[in-house]
């Protein structure tokens, strides 16, 4: 019979297991990290024309893993989605660098200021993932060249596109073109919105007019909800996305998938103490569906690791509960970055101060994984959408719930506006530099403002009104809240 493994040995393993950066640009997705959760099935449906998800949730993940014919494989196995199989997968629009497949940042400015339909645009990135010779001959042929070219050749356009269709056809194959970090494809809003308008318009037209080529558009849902959807049929769109959510038993067997497939007698000693585990590809181990999606046996479990309390007692919480009820945002939502994230400080923090501890994890090194995760969110918010950072900022020091009459007020003595519209200026005049990121939509517009800052998942309004800040934000502003998680001390 298996023993059950010593405090120091969960520490080690945990260490060793668990991902040290959980940055989507780093981290490429491998057989052993790729965790198939049930609720993200619908996702990977090749109709499933958009994915909806926030940041952290696993968009450039799938995009990345849908690009990789093992990958795919795997995910058609344990989805049971047969077209996964008969997949040729082109990149549409990405962070990386592909000036050969889709407009660097430098050429995107210079086409949008050119007026072009973004229509036309995306028309050119369609059929030069098709291998159309007039727009792939010659290698270094500027993309203003292909978007003209595609204006005015459009019934070469849809004879290439109706070719293109009837082979993979033919093949019993399907042509994926995948979009991803959309929120990079301009500055301005109003602009990148016309710019996801004009991906969704094509990838519609394929849906409805084509057997075997499709899109998949990774997006956040602020970008597609506030997207010009002013084209015929736009709707069947809405009624066709798909969403990537974490649910709790979600997380916790994302977190025990990680334990059971690290290269380390521990992994294996933990995989024979919780259950029949499955290799279906050498050195990819799944856990049992109880592990996966069974609350008792989840937190049973972890109870081992972390024990079952914050503290003394139930008073102070579940330690299985709290933990991901403390890392939620505003819409209920908890990224597994962040929760990983969180698990990897209590590890770092109950080596360092709490040795002793009876378990694995000590509820006070949890607390400071909460802290440090609740840094490195808005750490990574102010890279990719850093007008959060800016409207949030006047709000430090305050205590939530709050007005929104002071909300506004704040506001209005920090001159947010004109810090907005001062820091879309500086994006333009760097923009064939730097990494685009999008502005608000509402900039002249505070209380339109605050509903976009909801959407975004960063605040939530009460039902009294008064705004709430989740712990996952509020913690790096120095927000309090009467009986939260204490703010972070530097």
């Amino acid at each position: 019979m298996t023993t059950e493994l010593t405090v120091g040995e969960y520490r080690d393993l945990m260490s060793s297991a668990l991902p040290s950066a959980q940055d989507a640009d780093t981290v490429e997705p491998s057989l052993s990290s790729l965790f198939t959760p049930d609720s993200h099935r619908a996702a990977l449906h090749v109709d499933a024309t958009v994915v909806r998800g926030g940041r952290g949730v696993g968009k450039t993940f799938w995009y990345r893993s849908l690009l990789d014919e093992d990958l795919r494989t795997v995910a058609a196995n344990e989805y049971r989605i047969e077209r996964l199989r008969n997949l040729t997968v082109h990149q549409g629009y990405g962070a990386g660098t592909a000036p050969e497949l889709y407009p660097s940042p430098g050429e995107m400015s210079s086409i949008v200021e050119q007026n072009v339909r973004p229509y036309d645009l995306w028309n050119a990135v369609l059929l030069t993932a098709l291998g159309l010779p007039e727009l792939t001959a010659h290698s270094h042929q500027r993309w203003e060249e292909r978007v003209q070219w595609v204006r005015s050749h459009p019934s070469e356009r849809d004879h290439a596109i109706a070719q293109a269709d009837r082979q993979a056809t033919e093949k019993r194959t399907t042509v994926l073109i995948l979009f991803d970090a959309l929120e990079h494809l301009h500055w301005d809003r109003a602009q990148a919105d016309r710019l996801v308008a004009g991906i969704l318009q094509l990838a519609l037209e394929m849906r409805l007019r084509t057997k075997s080529i499709r899109f998949k558009v990774f997006i956040r849902p602020d970008m597609f909800d506030g997207a010009l959807l002013n084209f015929p049929d736009a709707s069947k769109l809405t009624a066709n996305a798909a969403s990537l959510q974490w649910s709790r038993t979600n997380l916790y067997g994302l977190f025990f998938h990680y334990l059971g497939n690290d290269r380390s007698q521990e992994s294996a000693r933990f995989r024979e103490l919780t259950g029949d585990w499955t290799e279906h590809v050498e050195g990819r181990h799944l856990p049992p569906s109880t592990l996966r999606g069974d609350e008792s046996i989840q937190a049973d479990t972890f109870s081992a690791i972390a024990g079952p309390y914050m503290g003394a007692n139930y008073r102070k919480g579940i330690t299985y509960t709290w933990l991901p009820n403390h890392l939620m945002d505003g819409v209920e939502q908890v990224s597994p970055r962040s929760f990983l994230n969180a698990l990897v400080k209590a590890v770092e923090e109950t080596r360092d101060n709490y040795a002793g501890h009876e378990y694995a994890l000590n509820h006070e090194g949890i607390r400071r994984g909460v802290q440090s995760a609740s840094q490195v969110r808005v750490t990574e918010m102010r890279e990719d959408i850093p007008w959060v950072n800016t409207a949030v900022e006047p709000l430090r020091g305050q205590q939530v719930p709050i007005d929104p009459s002071l909300v506004l007020d704040l506001w209005a003595e920090y001159r947010l506006t004109e810090r907005l519209h001062r820091e879309v200026d500086r994006a333009e005049s760097i923009k064939s530099t730097d990494k685009i990121r999008t502005g608000p939509r509402y900039a002249d517009d505070p209380q339109r403002l605050i509903d976009e800052l909801i959407t975004l998942g960063v605040m939530r309004r009460r039902k009294d009104g008064r705004i709430d800040l989740p712990d996952v934000y509020r913690i790096a502003f120095s927000i309090g809240r009467k009986g939260g998680v204490p703010m972070v001390q530097i």
